[in-house]
């Protein structure tokens, strides 16, 4: 008699078991997308934020390329031209994040 219901309890012992094992593993495919989700909109929202500065960046870089141009001519000093070098690999930066494929690169 007591074989019977240890019998039972062992097959509804083990259902449980096998119930609470897919539900962990649901979970956690569950979580491994609403991560991907959210990495996802981070790199968009990243990218987005680029662009936004590339604008503002990319004003203030053609005006001071055009006045330290202008300064340089008037001046007949080249030297007065050097800060465009460092402002031009920044704005090289930024334009590869916002429209390239620097972030790409990156993950591979």
């Amino acid at each position: 008699m007591g074989f019977v219901f240890s019998k039972s309890m062992n097959d509804s012992l083990r259902a449980q078991q096998e119930f609470m094992a897919m539900n962990s593993r649901l979970q956690l495919e569950r979580q491994l997308l609403m991560q991907n989700q959210m990495r996802e909109r981070q790199t968009a929202m990243q990218i987005a934020w680029t662009r936004e500065f590339l604008k503002y960046f990319g004003a203030f870089f053609g005006l001071a390329a055009v006045g330290l141009t202008a300064g340089a001519i008037k001046k007949k000093n080249p030297g007065v031209l050097l800060p465009i070098v460092p402002l031009s690999f920044i704005f090289a930066y930024q334009y590869d994040m916002g429209y390239g494929t620097l972030l790409q690169r990156i993950k591979g």
